[in-house]
């Protein structure tokens, strides 16, 4: 199994000379099986150049699994120029609004409405399948098993966790770390932290002892204070939950957009000095920024 980062931002594409080292576009990564099945986690901007790689290999049959439906990780799905191509297939796989009452099937259908984009939905060439999933409920895609896991955001927002054979990822797309709402004083304090508690176990068991875990780490602990409740996580939230899950690599994705290259390669480093302070440096698995272009073989 091999996987590739076309976009690693969160929030906003920010293109320009202060991101180039990281990228600047937003979330997209391709997993590719043993045999050469195509998984793309996310929809952000940067799948338009996943899609331009695409073209010298037509027809392709593409599983598109979505997090969740916010712009960063939607808005390149109407760009993602194989879906006008006849012969090809591409089967986008997502969540159940509650809110709405509608599946996976909204995150095209809005977006190319003709008030937003110039070409219908209706009008696409490719043959377009829509799987509204179940937590919990594998997906099969040649050899390999997708498995969504219900994460905490805003809005319903699926981390997924790829095995093939002995080898694992998992992704947790926008996830915040639960937080109690009830001070300790509260009657309702201990049963909401028995639930929180039950929460971040199944989320820990389904990522456990993956090869990689690419995690949201949008924030340091002193800016999460002001931004708590807006659905991402911190570098020592990530770099923690990585350890508890025992995943043999930690990286770190959804770059905050005002954050250049420069600023994020140094709250990075203050960030593992804390966590070597908090688990010791020998006991802690690698840990990267993820980057547009990173390639990764697990078969290796």
């Amino acid at each position: 199994m091999k996987l590739r980062f076309w976009g690693v931002r969160g929030s906003i594409a920010v293109p320009g000379p202060a991101t180039v080292r990281y990228g600047g576009n937003t979330t997209c990564i391709e997993v590719r099986t043993a045999a050469d099945d195509l998984i793309v986690l996310d929809g952000g901007t940067g799948i338009f150049q996943l899609a331009q790689s695409l073209l010298a290999r037509l027809p392709i049959d593409a599983h598109i699994f979505l997090t969740h439906t916010h712009w960063d990780h939607i808005q390149g799905l109407p760009f993602f120029t194989p879906v006008f191509i006849p012969g090809n297939t591409v089967r986008l796989h997502g969540a159940f609004d509650p809110v709405l009452g509608t599946g996976v099937e909204q995150a095209l259908a809005v977006q190319m409405q003709y008030s937003f984009f110039p070409v219908r939905e209706a009008e696409l060439r490719a043959r377009i399948e829509y799987h509204t999933l179940t937590p919990g409920e594998a997906v099969a895609v040649g050899a390999a098993w997708v498995t969504p896991q219900l994460m905490n955001h805003p809005v319903v927002d699926l981390g997924y966790r790829v095995q093939e054979g002995d080898r694992s990822m998992f992704f947790t797309g926008d996830h915040e770390p639960h937080t109690n709402i009830y001070p300790p004083d509260d009657p309702a304090h201990a049963s909401y932290q028995a639930l929180i508690d039950e929460r971040r176990a199944a989320i820990v068991q389904a990522m456990a002892g993956v090869d990689v875990l690419v995690a949201d780490a949008a924030y340091t602990p002193e800016e999460y204070r002001s931004r708590q409740g807006w659905g991402h996580g911190t570098f020592d939230s990530c770099i923690d939950l990585g350890v508890a899950a025992g995943a043999r690599r930690i990286l770190l994705t959804h770059h905050e957009p005002t954050r250049s290259d420069a600023a994020l390669e140094a709250v990075f480093a203050q960030a593992l000095q804390r966590a070597a302070e908090r688990h010791g440096a020998g006991q802690l698995p690698p840990i990267d920024l993820a980057y547009e272009g990173l390639t990764i073989d697990l078969g290796e």
